[in-house]
């Protein structure tokens, strides 16, 4: 089944009254973006949108979604210290107001040092607040039985005070419907994927 338009505008409705219903007070609230905003999304093969269209990528579908213009900034294969080269450029060139970080899949694969990884991400988010960005975290799911985000997103959130969405990518990976291979979407899990980042950006008041 594909995920059309309207059904992703719904999905994201439902996203948001659930959230309210949660209680997601403790969301670290952003500063509202401006009508023509900037958002780089900023990662690997999961920003590039590999399993899927362009179109359908998230980034894409994020950006009909808020109405906010999203680049997609995704390098299939790339490991964090190689983006964390590749940011400062990106940062300079679009100046955004709001970077989305989605990155450390290919460390997590490849059983690099994660310590290492944390400090690559940490960095990134250090450059992103010095340009004058805001940041979001997308938390990445260490690959084993339970498949549950690698614990050091959670404690970049904290101690950086941003907001994150540390599940989507792990229950989407869950469902055979929702996957192009074993670690990409397909277009209908990017669209949940869009849909879950348009009410975390609602939630801490970005939009």
């Amino acid at each position: 089944m594909t995920i059309t338009k309207p059904l992703v505008r719904m999905i994201t409705l439902v996203l948001l009254c659930c959230l309210s219903l949660a209680g997601c007070d403790n969301t670290p609230r952003i500063q509202p973006l401006s009508d023509d905003a900037v958002i780089l999304a900023f990662g690997d093969s999961l920003t590039f949108g590999t399993g899927a269209s362009s179109e359908q990528a998230y980034p894409s579908q994020l950006q009909s979604l808020i109405s906010r213009t999203v680049i997609n900034a995704g390098i299939p294969g790339e490991v964090s210290r190689s983006g964390l080269r590749r940011l400062p450029a990106l940062l300079d060139q679009h100046q955004p107001e709001l970077i989305i970080i989605c990155h450390g899949g290919n460390d997590i694969l490849r059983r690099l040092d994660l310590q290492i990884t944390r400090k690559n991400i940490q960095q990134m988010i250090d450059l992103s607040r010095s340009s004058g960005a805001q940041v979001v975290l997308v938390g990445v799911p260490e690959f084993g039985i339970f498949l549950s985000s690698a614990a050091f997103y959670t404690d970049l959130a904290e101690e950086n005070r941003v907001p994150i969405e540390n599940n989507v990518l792990s229950e989407v990976l869950k469902k055979a419907a929702w996957k192009s291979d074993q670690i990409h979407p397909n277009a209908d899990g990017y669209s949940i994927i869009a849909a879950r980042l348009a009410a975390l950006l609602k939630n801490s008041d970005a939009i």
